[in-house]
C-alpha cells in the first residue's frame, strides 16, 4: 500500500549475524565440511544460536554456507533470534509507549493521528517479501537504510521512523523490524482493530542485504496485478482482499503518493467501511491534480485503480460483498493473514513464543 497517510497497500545488516542455508544436493554437499550434509533447517539452528539475548546488538558478523551455482538460486532461510532474556511483559512495555505516543500526539495529519502510517510502515516493511527466493520482508529491518526508504511507494514514512526513534533510544534492545511490525500490530488494536499475534525474532541486518526498489505496488492497475502482486507474497485471494481492507486507515496526500483524499469517513478507525464504500458510493473515474487517474465519490473519498479493481473482478467482489455484510469475518481474516504478512520469510523455532497484546483500554491505561 502506498498512496499515503496509509496506503501501505498501493500506490507505488549477514545480520548484523545472520546465517544463511541453502537448499538441494549440491548445497548439502558444500556444507558438509562445515556441518553435516544430512542436518535439517531445524538442525542447523543451532548455529544460528549465537544471539546474545540482545537482537538489536547481533550486528557485526554472519556467515552462511553456499552450495555453488545450485545453492546461489535457493531461498534463504531466516532463523528467528529468540532473545530468552526477554519476556510478555517487555514486549507488553514498548507496546504501551507506542500507544501512548500514538494517544498523546493526535494532531498528526489533521488529527487523523500516527496510528495509520504506523501501519504501513509495518506493512511495506514486510511487503518486499518475494517467495521465490525468500528475499525482502521484514526480518532484517532494511527499512532503516536510504536504499528502501527512497522507494517511490514509501514516501512519507520518514514521519512514521522519526516517531520510533525516542522509544527505539528507550528499547535499544529491539531491533528495528520487530520494533516497526510491532508499532503496526498495536496501531491496528489501538484502532479498534482485531486483536493481532505477533513474535518477536528479527535480526538488523547489513545495508547490503536491502532489497531493490520496485516491489511495492503500484496502484494504476487493475485485478489481474493485484492477484499476482500478492502470489508473490504467497498471499490467496481472501488474503489480498483483507490486505487490501487496511485502507480503512489514513488517507492519501498528493505531495507523497501522487493520489488524494481518503478512503472514508473514519479514517482513523479501523472498521469494513472500505467494502462498504466500494459497493455503495457513485465511484467516477477521473484525472487528479497530479495527473493520476484515481475514482472520486461525491462525499468526497477516493479508491485507487487497484481498490476499484476488486469489485471489477468476480472472485474479490465476492469477498468484498461478504467482508462488507459481516466485519467479524474481515477482522478474523485480516488478523490471520496481516500477522502473516509481518512474518513473511522468517523461519521460527518451536519453541518461539506468540504474544497477543492488551490495549491500554483493557490495561485501564
Amino acid at each position: 500500500m502506498s498512496a499515503n497517510a496509509f496506503i501501505p497497500l498501493f500506490s507505488r545488516t549477514v545480520s548484523r549475524r545472520s546465517l544463511y542455508l541453502f537448499s538441494g544436493v549440491a548445497a548439502a554437499a558444500a556444507a558438509a565440511t562445515t556441518v553435516a550434509a544430512t542436518a535439517s533447517a531445524a538442525d542447523n539452528r543451532k548455529y544460528y544460536s549465537y544471539n546474545n539475548n540482545n537482537n538489536n546488538g547481533n550486528r557485526r558478523s554472519g556467515w552462511g554456507f553456499f552450495g555453488g551455482a545450485a545453492a546461489a538460486a535457493a531461498p534463504v532461510v531466516h532463523i528467528a533470534a529468540v532473545n530468552k532474556d526477554r519476556s510478555f511483559d517487555d514486549y507488553q512495555r514498548i507496546y504501551n509507549t507506542i500507544a501512548e505516543k500514538i494517544r498523546e500526539e493526535d494532531e498528526y495529519d489533521g488529527y487523523i493521528g500516527y496510528g495509520p502510517i504506523l501501519v504501513r510502515l509495518g506493512w511495506h516493511s514486510s511487503g518486499t517479501y518475494d517467495k521465490n527466493d525468500n528475499t525482502g520482508g521484514s526480518y532484517g529491518g532494511t527499512m532503516r537504510f536510504k536504499l528502501e526508504q527512497s522507494d517511490g511507494a514509501n514516501n512519507g514514512l520518514g514521519n512514521a521512523r522519526a516517531f520510533m526513534e525516542p522509544i527505539l533510544k528507550e528499547f535499544p534492545w529491539i531491533s528495528h523490524g520487530d520494533l516497526y511490525t510491532l508499532g503496526a500490530v498495536c496501531a491496528v488494536q489501538e484502532l479498534q482493530g482485531p486483536k493481532v499475534k505477533w513474535r518477536p525474532g528479527r535480526v538488523d541486518m547489513p545495508e547490503d542485504t536491502t532489497p531493490k526498489n520496485g516491489r511495492l505496488p503500484d496502484a494504476a492497475n487493475g485485478a489481474d496485478y493485484v492477484r499476482n502482486f500478492y502470489a508473490r507474497l504467497n498471499m490467496n485471494d481472501r488474503e489480498a482482499v483483507a490486505l487490501t481492507g487496511a485502507h480503512c486507515l489514513g488517507r492519501t496526500h498528493l505531495k507523497n503518493s501522487g493520489f488524494d483524499g481518503p478512503w472514508g469517513a473514519a479514517s482513523n478507525s479501523f472498521t469494513n467501511e472500505f467494502f462498504v464504500n466500494l459497493l455503495n458510493e457513485q465511484w467516477k473515474l477521473q484525472k487528479n491534480k497530479a495527473g493520476n487517474m484515481q475514482y472520486d465519490s461525491p462525499k468526497g473519498y477516493m479508491m485507487l485503480e487497484t481498490d476499484y479493481a476488486l469489485v471489477q473482478d468476480p472472485a474479490y467482489l465476492k469477498i468484498v460483498k461478504e467482508f462488507a455484510n459481516n466485519e467479524g469475518a474481515f477482522f478474523k481474516e485480516f488478523a490471520s493473514c496481516f500477522q502473516k504478512l509481518l512474518e513473511n520469510g522468517i523461519d521460527y523455532p518451536k519453541d518461539a513464543p506468540t504474544y497477543v497484546f492488551k490495549t491500554l483500554d483493557e490495561q485501564d491505561l
